[in-house]
């Protein structure tokens, strides 16, 4: 089921110099029970949520994950060298991400490093997706080398909803 961006608080990132044709992206606080329920990491140190109005009809969460993680430019180099993920790409994993899990509506991306464990979710229907992420810290360094990464992956989240978006939007003649 997805969350509706109406349900969470938080303004929207970048501010008003935005276009206003741009889709809305909202910070979902605090993360709502259904979304934390589709990872099944215990204690996360780190979770947050962000949806966006405008999905897309027909297509799925696999198909935004793929088009937010690789089609979106520049993610993976900042993965696998500011965090250590170790990534191999496959046809059955996501920008080489394992496919944990995946429902009607949501799919659960996996990978873990010798510093936390990462689950991403992406849900998606016909007029909402929403990406949340997982980290639950397995080392004592974890939380302090994300503690300043966490703010930047907070204004990417929007953007690669955002991208997405336009990856996947028909294109008129």
């Amino acid at each position: 089921m997805i969350t509706r961006p109406g349900t969470g608080r938080g303004a929207r990132p970048g501010g008003s110099n935005e276009s206003d044709s741009a889709p809305t992206v909202r910070q979902l606080q605090p993360v709502p029970e259904e979304i934390r329920a589709l990872s099944p990491l215990t204690e996360p140190g780190y979770v947050d949520a962000f949806s966006m109005t405008g999905g897309i009809p027909g297509r799925s969460a696999e198909r935004w994950a793929r088009a937010m993680f690789e089609d979106v430019a520049g993610i993976n180099a900042l993965w696998r060298v500011l965090l250590g993920l170790h990534l191999r790409a496959t046809p059955d994993r996501v920008s080489g991400w394992d496919i944990a899990e995946r429902g009607e509506d949501w799919i659960r991306l996996e990978v873990e490093s010798w510093l936390w464990t990462n689950h991403i979710v992406v849900q998606a229907d016909d007029e909402h997706v929403s990406l949340a992420t997982f980290i639950r810290y397995d080392r004592p360094l974890a939380s302090r080398v994300w503690l300043p990464m966490s703010e930047k992956h907070r204004r990417e989240a929007p953007r690669l909803l955002r991208g997405a978006c336009g990856v996947l939007q028909p294109r008129t003649r």
